[in-house]
């Protein structure tokens, strides 16, 4: 392991992610709220950790190896997560304590949404753009970015690439080149976020607020600058584009490429996939949508339609956006919303939970199994389009799901062992596990509700939930350590 030369890596983004706290120093600057000071200080704090970690390292260069990939991916997010929550304390406003910093600043960087802040809406401009800026770094990954503008690093960019990227399948490449890849992976997101603050801009939001939640929604982040979420705008238009700018963001990123490089429409509906994201969301508002309109919980029909329809792509997709409270809608659609956070987006996406792909391999893989027990000696193959797909990529998927459950159920007995009810405890592990967000029972506004300890489980969580399990997992086993 060059331990060393890992060092210099870290220090290296750490220097890149000090260089972002200009742009929020900018914004409190233009709106004179009082709050550049914070952001200033934090520049010169990540830029000393970041130089005392590059320089004494500066020398020490070697390709990295598969190991060392997964160990920079997990050390960068946990000093990244800690140097974020420098803002929250060297800010006057809000005044919170470190372990709600860092839970906020770890809640951003993982795309989570989940806050501890109240009162937002009068909150100094810088802080609440801050957040926002956070949830889009996040989104797609700064460490790809890192891989695509820094060769600097004077290192292979896949293993940092395989760590960080989200699904099974993390083979598949845009470009033959890892750096083209993360360009273009960055190229999309940026356009991405472009056209959804227009829209949200020219459907009636202020040009702070489009901006604001155009971050949080292409990065499937559900931060928002107000308490009321969404619902402070009151306004159908806005509740739509978010959605489908949510259901563009779930979707894989190298379908979005596809169209972009000249191809049709039709490589989207070839995606099986894809194909299975729609039809599990369709599914979803009808049957929310029908729920609603027969317990007359809107006006009208067409109101529940839209509510639903928001509702089920901010939950399902882990953005966890809100527009009324979920937690007072009739029958099980609160819990139903809240498992849906489970399967997520698809794979290649800003989307949180186990992916759209793995829910679908395990379902042919189970259908594969009762088959076997009508035809014993029969041969069956699992085919993901026309691709028959390798037992590796199988059995990896099983392996991912056990893990994803023997985390879930670990981090809830620990949060009930802090003294959270059983309730709350399970929705609390599913909204950090899924980085979704909002939960329900005593969470279904925010965290300020839990303990301190149960907020530093949930952190774990968190990166758990954003590394996909393995990534952080496997620093735990000896083998990772083994020469």
């Amino acid at each position: 392991m060059h331990f060393r030369a890992i060092t210099r890596i870290v220090g290296l983004l750490v220097i890149l992610f000090s260089g972002t706290m200009f742009i929020p120093g900018l914004v409190a600057l233009f709106y004179r709220d009082g709050a550049g000071k914070a952001f200033t200080q934090t520049f010169f704090v990540a830029l000393t950790i970041g130089f005392f970690l590059w320089f004494p390292n500066r020398r020490h260069k070697s390709e990295l190896k598969a190991r060392e990939g997964f160990l920079i991916v997990v050390l960068f997010w946990t000093v990244l997560g800690s140097v974020g929550a420098l803002p929250f304390l060297f800010s006057e406003r809000p005044n919170l304590s470190v372990t709600d910093a860092f839970f906020e600043s770890f809640s951003g960087l993982t795309t989570t949404g989940a806050t501890t802040l109240v009162g937002l809406d009068t909150l100094p401009k810088a802080i609440l753009f801050y957040r926002q800026m956070l949830q889009w770094l996040g989104g797609m990954g700064i460490i790809v970015l890192a891989v695509a503008i820094l060769p600097i690093l004077g290192v292979g960019g896949m293993q940092l690439y395989r760590a960080e990227m989200p699904g099974p399948l993390k083979e598949n490449k845009m470009r033959p080149r890892i750096a083209e890849t993360a360009k273009t992976l960055w190229l999309i997101y940026v356009v991405l976020t472009m056209a959804c603050a227009f829209c949200l801009w020219g459907a009636g939001m202020s040009i702070f607020d489009a901006i604001c939640h155009s971050f949080s929604t292409i990065a499937i982040g559900g931060f928002s600058t107000h308490d009321a979420s969404i619902g402070y705008f009151d306004n159908p238009v806005i509740n739509t584009i978010i959605a489908i700018f949510l259901l563009i963001s779930a979707c894989n990123f190298g379908l979005h490429f596809g169209l972009l490089s000249g191809r049709s429409l039709k490589v989207y509906c070839h995606d099986p996939e894809f194909r299975t994201f729609i039809f599990l969301q369709f599914i979803l508002v009808i049957l929310c949508t029908f729920v609603l309109w027969i317990h007359n919980v809107y006006q009208t029909g067409l109101t529940a339609l839209n509510q639903a329809f928001f509702q089920v792509i901010s939950m399902a997709t882990t953005a966890g956006f809100s527009t009324h409270s979920i937690a007072q809608w009739p029958l099980f659609l609160p819990m139903l919303l809240l498992c849906s956070s489970f399967i997520g987006g698809c794979a290649g996406s800003t989307g949180g939970g186990l992916k759209v792909i793995r829910i679908l391999l395990l379902y042919l893989q189970g259908s594969r199994e009762l088959k076997k027990l009508v035809h014993p000696n029969a041969v069956y193959t699992i085919k993901l389009g026309n691709k028959v797909l390798p037992d590796r990529v199988l059995e990896g998927v099983w392996g991912f799901f056990s893990a994803y459950v023997a985390v879930f159920i670990c981090s809830m007995l620990a949060i009930i062992a802090t003294g959270v009810d059983e309730f709350s405890a399970f929705s609390a592990v599913t909204a950090t596990l899924n980085n979704l967000g909002p939960g329900l029972g005593v969470l279904r506004d925010n965290f300020t509700g839990i303990n301190a300890e149960a907020k530093w489980i949930l952190v774990l969580t968190m990166l758990f939930g954003r590394l996909e399990v393995f990534t952080l997992l496997v620093l735990f086993t000896p083998t990772f350590w083994r020469e």
